[in-house]
């Protein structure tokens, strides 16, 4: 593998900023398209892939989406062209026959095992999440992931009668860099790492 360019890095990492105020530009479904093919690649323990995306973009969804919402979140949220529903399947080793064939076995690492199910679930889906933060950035897309929301509204507006429960929520579409807060700062290397 090579290494990117100091241009790509600053726009996945660098450059990039958690945005709260959205131009008038729209996303279309062709982008959120791509955004998956790229984000589904990144690699999640057995390959489980438990997150499940829910792309709110129409004025029913959002309508149902808004009440969950916490009051300073709501309004940045229902302004964003697109907001991601990041939820994870706890269901998910029902899949792992067709994602992880090498190893027959592999459902019955989860099923019946609540506690494995939802360490996996959650953490997986959250690397997923992740990835499509990246992906986004990588497609020229602007992301606000946000956690201030009803879980429990939010899973009976998208997810009833399924196995599916929400993670985190991530506006996208095109921010204003008016709206920007300043630039937070990070832990340095030795704060926040060793190699032992």
């Amino acid at each position: 593998m090579t290494t990117l360019n100091d241009a790509a890095l600053a726009q996945l990492f660098g450059d990039a900023r958690t945005h709260n105020t959205w131009l008038d530009k729209p996303v279309g479904d062709e982008t959120l398209l791509a955004l998956y093919e790229q984000l589904k690649w990144g690699p999640t323990s057995a390959n489980c892939s438990p997150a499940r995306f829910v792309f709110v973009k129409s004025a029913e969804a959002k309508a149902r989406l808004e009440p969950a919402m916490d009051a300073g979140n709501r309004e940045k949220t229902m302004a964003a062209p697109v907001t991601v529903i990041v939820a994870a399947d706890h269901a998910f080793y029902e899949k792992l026959p067709k994602l992880f064939p090498h190893q027959p076995a592999a459902r019955s690492w989860f099923e019946g095992k609540p506690a494995a199910i939802e360490a996996a679930a959650f953490r997986n889906s959250s690397l997923q999440g992740a990835y499509l933060m990246l992906a986004a950035r990588a497609l020229g897309l602007d992301c606000g992931p946000m956690s201030g929301f009803n879980q429990q509204m939010v899973n009976e507006a998208f997810f009833a009668g399924t196995e599916v429960r929400s993670n985190f929520l991530i506006n996208l579409g095109y921010g204003d860099p008016a709206g920007l807060f300043p630039r937070g700062p990070r832990l340095s290397f030795d704060e926040a790492c060793r190699i032992a």
